[in-house]
């Protein structure tokens, strides 16, 4: 990390999460403050998990989770998947193409979880995808291609 520069993501050393990495928004007040706190850990080379624990404001006026609130965390989830698997740099990507499919309602009161997965890159570009599941039930799903940061 170069001086100056703020820590993406941090360590839990205790309590259920204990392992994982928690994302450490490095400016403040920036809509992903919004979700709330987001967890990693990588499943492999290429893949990772990534939890939030949804608000009630997460909420649309029918009482299930907010289409643009998931369409967000999966946004967000494809960064912390890279910075997971060991490509911190990739923190600082754009995404440059974002897909949902959604497919049953997301309740405020239970953990949502991404799978997230790499398929492929080229010189410039990530090709990802991943699911949105609560207790084990798929309720959305995404495709997403980021323009790469460079790196180190």
């Amino acid at each position: 990390m170069e001086a100056g520069e703020k820590a993406i993501a941090r360590r839990v050393t205790d309590g259920p999460r204990a392992g994982w990495l928690q994302w450490m928004e490095p400016v403040p007040d920036t809509f992903l403050t919004l979700l709330g706190p987001i967890y990693s850990q990588p499943d492999g080379a290429v893949r990772a998990i990534v939890e939030l624990e949804p608000r009630v404001h997460h909420r649309n006026r029918l009482g299930s989770l907010h289409g643009g609130f998931l369409a967000a965390f999966a946004d967000h989830a494809y960064f912390s998947a890279m910075v997971a698997v060991g490509r911190p740099a990739q923190a600082s990507a754009v995404t440059v193409e974002l897909s949902m499919q959604y497919m049953a309602a997301g309740r405020a009161d239970h953990i949502l979880r991404a799978q997230v997965e790499l398929l492929g890159e080229t010189g410039r570009l990530l090709f990802l995808r991943l699911t949105l599941a609560q207790d084990g039930r798929t309720i959305a799903a995404s495709t997403a291609t980021l323009r790469k940061a460079p790196e180190a």
